[in-house]
């Protein structure tokens, strides 16, 4: 619908624009003043609704009737901005009028001296009719690149010719711009940007401008996209130490910058800056400078976490989709005592960055440790908590309820339990492609929901449990020939005389030790087993929506009242338990898609330890609780 209006308006914009203009300056001013007298006292409405109920007959004057009032508004309306109300849209048209040319609409007056062509393009336009005339077939980009080169080929004598006549029509241009400027001085009004100091430059630019006269001397013919392609690649291969160089100098010229900003602003009060200057370095450049300068790494956020990254250094021939796969794996086989060890050296890791993050604050200057602890609010860090403990006095009460919120609160579970039948249905008739939103914004939902509880739960009892699985489900089988023989070798006791970040290691040296027969083998009863699991999934899945459906049918009202209590409200209840068949498929099939994908299997890839944020058996994990949820 959206689409269809804004293009009718385009082409309404576009006819307007064509039509033979009979207005003068006068009129037109004539009839912007009409218009703002039959505005609307405290005008806050978009402009577009206040133009829609206007009565364009009281606006007409002279020979102009209500409708060509109208027309001449949308035509000047157009040249202006319009994300404003009518009253504050009328204000440039106004200008506009007054100053048609003005700014980026200089070169489009008619009085304007036209610009010389470059000497390229005096002999691509000499040219090109010949070269397409001879090259039919050849596209215009194609006849760019070859008139390109042959000018780059042609001998001086006679690029001089060309050079010549651009040379003679540029002196031409000055004088006649010189001519244009005192016969428009109103046009050539510009604001004096030369008393403000320069914006400072990013350690890239810095860089930039330092080695381009270094290179362009040694490569003379480079075109100016060549230049910064080779200049880009450079900087991304340039080494900490030379990068922070760079660093500290766009620092120290970014201060220099504020300093002569506030001074300058000192001096010229009436000037009107709001302008934010923004950090002249990114977020990898922040971190490497503070790096440098002491700041502490932060540790893991538990003992999980900790165990996951001293083990992914020893498994570089592992792929990264299975990293978290194995991890898990490995850390569900381990004892309590063993998870508390690592639980209890995550604690210790917090304790010593809180010591070592106050003695780097403590050498900060102010305005460097404020935003220091800004990024420890944001981060979730212990400073924040901090900080908005001290703040928490100051908060002010909870808004109090209107008779009409308490009144809907009481009778909401009433309402819910009247039309849940009716939302379910809705539910079960709407598209998969409309649910599929719903179930994302439902899953990322679920996984704050478990973030915020794990967080509130004691870390030994949080280990110590394990999400609880479907009476019937069938077992999942490995996706890979990888993650099968890993699992034998972990489950058949053969590796326990290694350390736990030693199996891994040992894990992929057998894997590639095998032959292609033997991997193959593995992928086969791979696939054998994720046929028989899908079947067996569809099976069960469906299975359990009968007797939820059935179940759902004798919710009563003070269970659906308990339920506005809870994280998980009816309609979310609702959406979960009616798509469980589409989701258990979904995450069968993504688990096959991603076994697809390494067939190689990638033993000697060496990605960085970057892993996903979730891995297949959390998915899963995450679907069971919502069931089980609904099915309590």
């Amino acid at each position: 619908m959206n689409g269809g209006s804004s293009s009718v308006s385009a082409a309404q914009s576009a006819r307007i624009k064509s039509e033979p203009d009979e207005w003068s300056k006068e009129d037109c001013l004539t009839l912007l003043e009409r218009i703002r007298s039959l505005l609307p006292d405290g005008d806050a409405m978009k402009y577009k609704t206040t133009e829609s109920h206007f009565d364009w007959e009281k606006v007409c004057f002279g020979s102009f009737t209500g409708e060509m009032c109208r027309q001449k508004w949308q035509k000047v309306s157009s040249e202006v901005r319009k994300y404003r109300t009518m009253t504050e849209l009328i204000v440039d048209a106004i200008e506009f009028v007054k100053n048609p040319y003005k700014g980026k609409k200089l070169k489009t007056h008619p009085d304007f001296p036209k610009k010389p062509l470059t000497p390229y393009f005096r002999f691509f336009m000499e040219k090109r009719a010949k070269y397409a005339k001879i090259h039919p077939e050849m596209s215009n980009l194609d006849l760019t690149k070859i008139l390109s080169k042959k000018y780059k080929e042609l001998p001086d004598k006679k690029k001089q010719k060309y050079i010549t006549e651009f040379q003679r029509e540029k002196e031409e241009f000055e004088k006649n711009m010189a001519r244009f400027k005192e016969e428009h001085p109103e046009l050539m009004e510009e604001r004096k940007k030369s008393e403000l100091p320069e914006k400072p430059k990013t350690p890239q630019q810095l860089w930039y401008n330092h080695e381009k006269k270094t290179y362009m001397k040694l490569h003379p013919e480079v075109s100016q996209k060549e230049l910064k392609e080779a200049l880009r690649r450079q900087w991304s291969q340039l080494s900490d130490k030379r990068r922070l160089k760079w660093i500290s100098k766009a620092l120290e010229l970014q201060k220099d910058y504020e300093d002569c900003m506030r001074a300058y602003h000192e001096a010229h009060p009436d000037v009107n800056s709001d302008d934010h200057v923004r950090s002249v370095l990114t977020k990898a450049e922040r971190q490497l400078k503070d790096k440098f300068d002491g700041r502490p790494t932060k540790p893991p956020p538990n003992g999980y976490s900790l165990y996951c990254a001293e083990l992914m250094v020893n498994m570089k021939d592992v792929p990264s989709t299975e990293r978290m796969v194995l991890c898990s794996k490995q850390w569900k086989m381990m004892t309590q005592k063993e998870k508390d060890m690592f639980q209890k050296r995550c604690e210790q890791k917090k304790k010593q960055y809180d010591v070592d993050l106050q003695r780097f604050l403590e050498s900060l200057p102010e305005e460097e440790r404020d935003r220091v602890l800004t990024e420890e609010k944001l981060g979730g860090g212990k400073m924040g908590v901090k900080r908005r403990d001290a703040k928490k006095t100051a908060k002010l009460p909870e808004t109090p309820k209107t008779a009409e919120e308490m009144w809907q609160h009481s009778v909401i579970g009433d309402y819910l339990a009247k039309y849940r039948a009716a939302m379910e249905a809705a539910w079960k008739s709407m598209e998969k492609k409309e649910k599929i939103p719903w179930i994302k914004k439902a899953a990322e939902d679920q996984k704050r929901y478990e973030r915020e509880l794990s967080d509130m739960r004691a870390p030994s009892a949080a280990q110590g449990q394990r999400k609880p699985k479907f009476d019937g489900e069938p077992k999942k089988p490995p996706v890979s020939g990888y993650q099968m023989f890993s699992q034998e070798l972990l489950t058949n006791g053969e590796l326990n005389h290694f350390s736990l970040k030693e199996r891994m290691v040992e894990i992929g040296k057998r894997w590639h030790k095998l032959s292609q027969s033997q991997k193959d083998k593995y992928k086969k009863l791979v696939e054998e087993q994720q046929v028989e699991y899908k079947a067996e999934l569809e099976t069960w899945v469906k299975s359990n929506v009968r007797h939820e459906q059935h179940d759902n049918t004798h919710v009563s009202q003070s269970n659906i009242r308990q339920a506005e209590s809870c994280p998980y409200t009816p309609e979310r209840s609702v959406m979960f338990v009616s798509h469980q068949v589409w989701v258990r498929v979904q995450t069968h099939e993504q688990d096959m898609s991603d076994s697809d994908e390494e067939k190689s299997e990638s033993t000697d890839s060496d990605e960085d330890d970057e892993t996903s944020g979730s891995t297949d058996s959390d998915d899963d994990d995450e679907v069971k609780t919502h069931f089980s949820r609904l099915l309590d």
